[in-house]
């Protein structure tokens, strides 16, 4: 791949990571301002009910409900951005009928930025629901598990996968058109850089990805 072309995904891919994590912020700060106004809401429910206005109580409480559940995230790993990045991936494996069971628990400051976390997660999820999507229903599967070791954020994914994946050079080709088998690149590379391994393998049926980095200051 030549170095103009590299740089130019790798830069859309970084503009890509920092608009979500906007929109992470934004659902951090409005989830704190719910946190704030939570006395005005009580003392608003609380009006309503010495008055006896019980309809309109019940309509407030709907419209908190509501709200609360735009800006909450189905994953909870206790890092913001990881829970984003995870939330959105895992819905669009649901949405395709993708059995999941994953398990996950990430310091929220690390020594891997924000910016980086995303792209390393989101590259490898991605490649998980595209492997998961070009195969029958009952087939599909992915299984996640995140978790501290001492200093290090250690990795570990499983999912269901077609015919065994030919390697070229550090990446497996795929039946998806563009860059698509970049994004293992991509991932690697990060990690690399902060002193990790990453690894893959691929059999019939089934794509693993590990990997183990320094995420932590060592004492």
């Amino acid at each position: 791949m030549r170095k103009k072309t590299f740089l130019k995904i790798v830069e859309l891919q970084t503009e890509q990571a920092r608009k979500h994590l906007g929109e992470v912020q934004g659902i951090y700060h409005e989830m704190r301002g719910y946190k704030h106004d939570f006395h005005h809401h009580l003392q608003v429910l609380k009006d309503y009910i010495e008055t006896g206005e019980y309809f309109r109580a019940l309509s407030y409480i709907d419209e908190l409900d509501s709200n609360l559940k735009n800006v909450d995230t189905s994953i909870k790993t206790g890092n913001i951005s990881a829970d984003a990045i995870l939330s959105a991936k895992i819905a669009q494996a649901k949405e395709i009928g993708t059995d999941i069971t994953i398990k996950a628990s990430i310091p929220d400051h690390l020594t891997l930025t924000d910016v980086e976390l995303s792209i390393i997660l989101g590259n490898l999820l991605d490649n998980a629901v595209e492997s998961c999507r070009l195969l029958p229903k009952d087939k599909r599967f992915i299984r996640l598990y995140i978790s501290m070791k001492g200093t290090m954020l250690y990795f570990s994914m499983l999912n269901s996968s077609g015919e065994k994946k030919k390697k070229k050079g550090s990446i497996f080709t795929t039946n998806k058109s563009g860059f698509h088998g970049f994004g293992l690149s991509r991932a690697e590379s990060i990690i690399e850089e902060h002193g990790g391994w990453c690894k893959y393998n691929s059999e019939y049926g089934a794509f693993s990805t590990e990997f183990l980095v320094p995420a932590k200051p060592a004492k």
